[in-house]
């Protein structure tokens, strides 16, 4: 594998896009239609997977992070059901009575007291809780999209009529064609 591969790939595993990656390595390259080419070539060359499999792996080992671990929590962020974090009475549960996998879906809660009157005549009577969660949304989608659920690319298959029907038209035909009522 070139220097180049090998900065490409270091490039590539910074966030997955293999044509800025392409862009940044190969500098003389100056349209993105050329970064997506190329860079789809590099990215199916046998050394270049070794070489981003191999830190993938040395990756996970160094953060003690694994793909599975990720699409763990993003399952429990899409199938989280808010109601379990509920008491019957349709109160919150206090946080230490809320379950470990249900706990990590919550990113914040916002408390405000309600008061009523001003002044020395006010009155606290009560207290508003606004909960905040992860993105049940974006958790589905990108469980989908590692599970290869939905396709971006399209291919089609068969055969396309290649002659044209007006070839052998004069302009005033076409023109009647084109404008019937003149």
């Amino acid at each position: 594998m070139t220097k180049a591969q090998e900065n490409f790939c270091n490039e590539y595993l910074i966030d997955f896009n293999a044509a800025r990656a392409y862009k940044v390595t190969y500098k003389s390259c100056k349209t993105d239609e050329t970064a997506y080419a190329n860079s789809s070539r590099l990215l199916r060359n046998a050394k270049v997977q070794e070489y981003i499999q191999k830190r993938i792996k040395e990756r996970e080992e160094r953060t003690e992070i694994t793909q599975d671990q990720v699409i763990n929590e993003l399952a429990k962020i899409a199938f989280f059901n808010p109601k379990e974090i509920f008491n019957d009475n349709g109160s919150l549960k206090n946080i230490k009575d809320i379950e470990d996998k249900d706990a990590g879906v919550i990113i914040g809660i916002d408390s405000y007291e309600e008061y009523i009157g001003r002044g020395e005549e006010r009155e606290a009577i009560g207290e508003t809780k606004k909960i905040k969660f992860a993105d049940k949304l974006k958790a589905l989608e990108l469980l989908g999209k590692h599970l290869g659920m939905f396709k971006e690319e399209i291919k089609v298959n068969g055969k396309v009529e290649t002659t044209n029907p007006f070839s052998g038209l004069t302009t005033e035909e076409l023109r009647k064609i084109a404008y019937p009522k003149n």
